[in-house]
């Protein structure tokens, strides 16, 4: 039989993350926020629930779970509704610890993987975004020249999230025609971790600068080996997550302004009653699940090996755009009380508009 809902499984882990996202993400998101820092013992709370290294296999340390990537798309979502900042910050470092996992060498993953499995918080980060209105991050402008059987890497990265503390970068670069990605650690000789970047939204998620001076990088570093990698395949990961990010974000912002809309009265009758309102929630609910389809079928076709660039491109694009949507009319819902701090509204308004322009902050 044809289903098109989460199996028991999938509601298991719904439901585990829907729990924690209420009581230990939500009650510290405003103020991260504010502090523009995210505490180290939320970060270790995270790490124990195992988000990263039950889907390792026990040859490199890990519980050798089975990894579904829709599953860890219903995941995203989840910890999303909680607090898109945090969700981040909690599943960052599966975004490199998957790509070695999928496309790394054996010798790579017998390197880099037992760290995410020690019993405290350890991530790499993934060097995908460039500075530039029109970077691409599909066509990096990071070059990597070969010098023998070596590669010196040149360029400038942006928005490199976990950057601050990431003891390895997946950095993305040009290799003559073809787009490969390079393991660099971060004390090679040449790289440069900038400070940590200001933005207007997702204020508490850390992320730097990185430039690259002429980093020499052995032939080991190359990711997937003399074979090279689907490095496309990682960016369709990636933004089929980020569109998962976006797609908790609208809903905690509907569920926000559902009964928001019912406890505010306005000319003797609860705001709901009225027109204008009630179908504008009922557009922010339809949108949402479309988004939902968008993001499951971009994550369905990454489980089966089949190529998720177009669906991944669609689910993004559409989540940026619907989000940001959602966003402003949960303000427009909830009028003056929009914009002040009593409210989260006005912060997930903040985080929809900065989630819209980023690029490789979290994997499926």
């Amino acid at each position: 039989m044809i289903s098109f809902g989460p199996s028991e499984e999938q509601e298991l882990v719904r439901d585990a993350m829907r729990e924690f996202a209420a009581d230990a993400i939500r009650p510290i998101a405003r103020a991260c926020d504010e502090a523009s820092e995210i505490p180290q013992d939320f970060l270790e709370t995270a790490w124990s629930l195992g988000l990263t290294s039950t889907q390792i296999p026990e040859a490199y340390g890990g519980a050798g779970e089975a990894r579904s990537l829709v599953t860890n798309a219903i995941l995203v979502e989840e910890l999303a509704v909680g607090d898109a900042t945090l969700a981040i910050a909690a599943v960052a470092p599966s975004l490199f610890a998957n790509a070695i996992l999928d496309q790394g060498t054996e010798a790579q993953k017998q390197a880099l993987l037992p760290r995410f499995c020690g019993e405290t918080f350890a991530t790499g980060a993934l060097a995908v975004v460039e500075p530039g209105a029109l970077a691409d991050a599909s066509r990096p402008r990071t070059v990597a020249e070969a010098k023998g059987t070596a590669f010196v890497l040149s360029g400038q990265k942006t928005a490199v999230v976990m950057g601050d503390r990431a003891s390895h970068f997946l950095v993305t670069a040009r290799v003559g025609d073809d787009l490969g990605a390079f393991v660099v650690p971060r004390d090679a000789a040449g790289v440069v971790v900038g400070e940590q970047e200001k933005r207007m939204g997702l204020r508490a998620l850390p992320s730097t600068s990185l430039a690259l001076e002429r980093v020499e990088v052995g032939p080991e570093a190359l990711l997937g080996g003399a074979s090279g990698a689907d490095v496309q395949q990682l960016l369709n990961g990636s933004r089929t997550a980020l569109a998962a990010v976006m797609l908790g974000l609208s809903r905690a912002v509907l569920e926000y302004c559902v009964p928001y809309s019912k406890d505010r009265v306005a000319f003797d009758e609860p705001i709901a009653k009225k027109q204008s309102i009630a179908f504008r929630l009922a557009d922010m609910h339809i949108e949402q699940h479309a988004l939902r389809q968008l993001v499951w079928q971009a994550a369905s076709l990454l489980e089966h090996g089949e190529d998720a660039t177009r669906a991944a491109f669609l689910a993004r694009s559409y989540a940026a755009e619907k989000s940001m949507w959602i966003a402003d009319n949960g303000v427009q819902v909830l009028g003056g009380h929009g914009f002040i701090r009593e409210h989260p509204v006005e912060m997930w308004f903040r985080n929809a508009r900065t989630l819209g322009v980023l690029e490789g902050v979290v994997g499926l």
